[in-house]
């Protein structure tokens, strides 16, 4: 039986689905696009078409497709094409999903951290409820599409990834030119803490929750060692062997320059422990954020 994928020529999908296949797995990816090859199945949400064919008897449905939250300023017109690209593509998904005579027994679905909105220094696990802002809101409103494949009787897990640490792409490659000029500082205060997972234990998690059948609704896809934006500073600087600026870049600099993007994303902290995984059983490969940044570096 296939694994079917959204999402997957991202970070996070293409690591996955390289993992399913080393692994033996059938896997399909379900792309906007011309299928080019028997491994895709072709979907477009904005018209509300998803081959159910390819859908019919999956084993899962793994589903990442989402516009790239920090490629572009957020105006207006991007905040909706964020909001549009997870929250009507999961919606038009879950529809398709319960039109199937043979459904997947599992949608794993991406959500975020951002969940909780600005958390301070307290450390929260999956009990902790929503947080006030427009990541936290479209967080709720893409977690509650994906809730209704529930309704169906298709297991359904939520993961809420931190910031996900690969050497070949995602937030890690764009710090990497800035830091290899010594030019890495931390983002206001430093104080707010980052809750960080290497791809190769996402990748791990991911397959952990597909397979655990105890495993339901919102799970965090963090390590157990979140730290300050100041430490990451440092341990970044430390593994490229570089020196950082002596100041940090003040909020207001970042609000100006990146606007609202700043303040959701980069100056709110999350010190977030990954109850569920840990319950579960899965056992982290990376847990100390120096030998993580040497792993993926």
């Amino acid at each position: 039986m296939a694994i079917i994928v959204t999402g997957a020529s991202g970070l996070l999908g293409t690591a996955l689905v390289e993992a399913l296949r080393a692994d033996g797995q059938e896997v399909v990816r379900l792309v906007r696009r011309k299928p080019r090859d028997p491994g895709e199945a072709y979907w477009q949400p904005a018209e509300d078409v998803v081959d159910l064919a390819a859908l019919e008897g999956a084993q899962a449905v793994v589903h990442l497709a989402g516009a790239p939250i920090a490629d572009k300023r957020w105006s207006a017109a991007y905040k909706r094409e964020l909001l549009d690209s997870r929250v009507t593509g999961t919606r038009v998904l879950v529809n398709a999903l319960r039109e199937l005579g043979r459904p997947p027994e599992v949608l794993v679905s991406a959500s975020g951290v951002d969940f909780y909105g600005d958390t301070g220094d307290r450390v929260i696990d999956e009990r902790q409820g929503k947080g006030t802002g427009f990541l936290a809101d479209l967080c709720e409103r893409w977690e509650a599409e994906a809730g209704r494949a529930g309704e169906s009787g298709i297991r359904t897990v939520q993961l809420r990834t931190g910031l996900a640490l690969s050497g070949r792409g995602g937030a890690l490659a764009r710090m990497l030119p800035i830091f290899k000029m010594g030019l890495g500082a931390p983002l206001g205060s430093g104080k707010q803490y980052w809750s960080w997972i290497t791809v190769d234990d996402w990748v791990g998690a991911a397959l952990h929750v597909m397979k655990n059948r105890d495993v339901v609704g919102p799970v965090n896809f963090t390590s157990p060692s979140p730290v300050t934006n100041a430490e990451f500073t440092r341990a970044l600087a430390k593994a490229l062997r570089k020196s950082m600026m002596p100041m940090p870049v003040p909020a207001f600099a970042l609000s100006l320059g990146m606007g609202e993007f700043a303040r959701e994303a980069l100056l709110p902290g999350h010190r977030i422990l990954p109850a569920k995984l840990v319950d579960s059983g899965y056992r982290f490969a990376h847990t100390d954020l120096d030998e993580a940044l040497r792993a993926v570096l």
